[in-house]
């Protein structure tokens, strides 16, 4: 069964205040000499985001909707576009309990807030590690390959 998607008359989560938060996938055992054990116990974690709407009086009434039959209450996964260090992009997430809001901020103007679980965080592909500055240097390559090389 396909996933749900967020609607599109709805706007993106605010960047303002937007932060991410990993679920450590390490467990830690103090041991009696001071010195501590450590070692990964999960290789998928989820990640929360605390998010921030701010909607139109119609918009407000479009996410209640949403919230209330399109992801029952909150309780069923959809795909999201959020901004993460690898990019704008789709991510399946929840909410993680019920939102807060709607406050009225300014006339007909609502703002939601609550925390989006993500189920799995996205990182570039695990071959990148033995070339780091490739990464670093990737602006330089996209303009150096769509900009300045001739054209065929």
């Amino acid at each position: 069964m396909a996933l749900v998607s967020w609607p599109e008359q709805l706007p993106l989560p605010e960047q303002s205040g937007y932060a991410i938060q990993h679920v450590s996938p390490l467990q830690r055992t103090e041991m009696v000499s001071g010195r501590a054990r450590q070692r990964r116990v999960y290789t998928s974690v989820p990640s929360m985001v605390a998010v921030q709407f701010f909607c139109t009086e119609v918009q407000a009434q479009v996410f209640e909707l949403f919230f209330r039959y399109g992801i029952t209450d909150g309780a069923d996964w959809f795909m999201c576009t959020l901004k993460t260090p690898i990019g704008l992009m789709p991510y399946e997430c929840r909410f993680n309990g019920i939102y807060e809001g709607p406050v009225l901020t300014s006339f007909n103007k609502w703002t939601f807030s609550g925390t989006l679980e993500i189920r799995e965080r996205k990182t570039l592909d695990k071959s990148w590690i033995y070339a780091p500055q490739l990464v670093v240097d990737s602006s330089l390559i996209d303009i150096a390959l769509n900009d300045l090389w001739p054209a065929a």
